[in-house]
């Protein structure tokens, strides 16, 4: 398979487990990213996606090098996470801008050159907790929640030109930023778990991988749990 697979965040994370799958699988691997290092084989450009000028920069680089973008992983994004009572604008609209409008950013760019050639497949990194909430993350929830409006929205408009789009909804996944948790805390977190443990950022790049592949071309507007069954029934 040779088909060019952009990754956003893909030096780190869940993003780098996606990068290297696709790597491992027969794409031609490129990344939007912010600083770090890329996995073997990961071609990149360093951009900020609240930048509108610097993600299309972007992109004109990595298609000027690799071909029409044919696959969009929109994975990157942050947190800022704190009661709501103590959250200032800042740390909701930060995480917004990045989250929610970085992505329509790297979506509304990628989607140029689908629709041109009639071929898409845009995967949104989105959460559990985008739809099941949950507390000291208002703002990380809510960017979250908004990808699944936003890939459904791109199926109603999109998906007569064989472009698909679909939300993948990671639970409690082990990264950096997990195994930094107490142990007391993995517990309780696990017991929510009906699978009784975190999953790996692997797990999520199987999914990544699936949405993009041939197999996956009549779904589209859906949102993929990988989450253990933690988020059951939302």
């Amino acid at each position: 398979m040779s088909r060019h697979v952009l990754v956003t965040g893909a030096n780190r994370g869940i993003g780098r487990s996606i990068a290297e799958r696709f790597v491992a699988a027969g794409y031609t691997v490129s990344s939007l990213h912010r600083s770090g290092t890329l996995p073997d084989g990961v071609d990149g450009e360093i951009a900020d996606i609240t930048d509108s000028e610097a993600v299309n920069a972007a992109f004109d680089a990595l298609e000027e090098r690799h071909g029409r973008v044919e696959v969009l992983v929109a994975n990157a994004g942050i947190t800022r996470d704190g009661l709501l009572m103590r959250m200032t604008d800042e740390d909701f609209s930060d995480v917004l801008d990045t989250n929610l409008t970085g992505t329509f950013r790297c979506v509304r760019r990628a989607s140029q050159s689908m629709i041109r050639q009639r071929f898409g497949r845009i995967v949104l990194v989105g959460s559990v907790v985008g739809l099941m909430g949950n507390p000291g993350q208002v703002n990380y929830s809510s960017s979250k929640s908004a990808l699944v409006g936003l890939a459904r929205s791109i199926t109603r408009e999109l998906g007569a030109r064989g472009i698909t789009a679909n939300v993948i909804a990671p639970g409690f996944i082990t990264t950096d930023m997990t195994a930094e948790l107490a142990e007391d805390t993995v517990k309780q977190y696990e017991a929510t778990i009906p699978a009784k443990r975190f999953g790996s950022a692997d797990e999520v790049a199987a999914a990544a991988l699936f949405l993009a592949s041939e197999d996956a071309g009549y779904v589209s507007g859906a949102v993929i749990p990988v989450d253990g069954g933690l988020g059951m029934g939302h």
